[in-house]
């Protein structure tokens, strides 16, 4: 991989995490976030929180870095997304359309809406022999891993992909959407994956979606195994050692979070 393509990886992926930086928390109000001098005049206007002393700067800045946690985990799993989504293009030779999943669903009051799952692959879409072979091949083995019907595997035409950065919500309206994304990437004879980039996912999720028909990858680099860890995974069967790119960018990232968290953590 050439220094051009290195680069255009980081970019992806420190880009969103740079809008962190510019957080405002909103207070309740809905607008684009209140800077120090307007979270002041609000809570100095309110008696109660002003008798507190509420109004101080490192409340302003607890609000604030509170609210911007939340956004660099969101975008460092936009980040994640969009790169797993462009080794699918680079290392597989899908296009943009082609690595992307969508189906729509029609509500009982028949409005209808889109869904999307974060990439696909389709086998007939791999026009490389040796890539399109490692893909069914891994394809075969996750789903007899997961106990799937040999006749249900055996009409697979692909794999559809949710990825995230790390995944410990106990939401359970997410939940549900995951095992319906599931139940639908069935239907339509795909094998659901999904991808977590660290190693950050809760038990209680890694069997609930297992029952649920996903296959699951985690961010692990202890475990070599093709159908447990994400950087096997992108390594084996994609052609990109994903593990050794970080490894080589780490100092990069971090410097980044850290420019990030500095802004987050100051009331200014």
């Amino acid at each position: 991989m050439g220094d051009e393509t290195e680069h255009r990886y980081l970019q992806i992926l420190t880009e969103p995490i740079r809008v962190c930086a510019l957080y405002r928390p909103k207070m309740g109000l809905g607008a684009a976030g209140l800077n120090l001098a307007a979270f002041q005049a609000l809570y100095r206007a309110d008696p109660f929180y002003a008798w507190y002393g509420l109004d101080h700067p490192l409340m302003y800045a607890a609000h604030k870095a509170a609210g911007g946690m939340t956004s660099i985990y969101r975008q460092v799993g936009i980040g994640a997304e969009r790169l797993f989504r462009q080794l699918l293009q680079d290392y597989l030779g899908l296009s943009i359309v082609q690595s992307e999943w969508s189906y729509d669903v029609t509500s009982i009051s028949g409005s209808s809406r889109t869904l999307h799952l974060d990439a696909r692959i389709e086998l007939t879409d791999v026009i490389d022999d040796i890539k399109r072979h490692r893909v069914h091949e891994w394809m075969i083995a996750a789903a007899d891993d997961l106990g799937v019907a040999p006749q249900i595997r055996d009409s697979f035409k692909g794999v559809v992909f949710e990825v995230r950065q790390g995944y410990k919500s106990k939401d359970s309206k997410r939940q549900n959407a995951d095992i319906a994304n599931a139940g639908t990437a069935y239907a339509q004879a795909f094998l659901p994956c999904l991808v977590v980039l660290s190693a950050q996912i809760d038990s209680d999720l890694l069997i609930r979606y297992r029952a649920g028909g996903w296959t699951i990858l985690t961010g692990t680099v202890a475990d070599a195994s093709l159908l447990r860890s994400t950087y096997a995974f992108t390594r084996d069967v994609l052609g990109f050692d994903l593990e050794q790119f970080f490894v080589r960018n780490s100092a990069t990232l971090r410097a980044e979070v850290e420019s990030v968290l500095q802004a987050l953590l100051s009331a200014n």
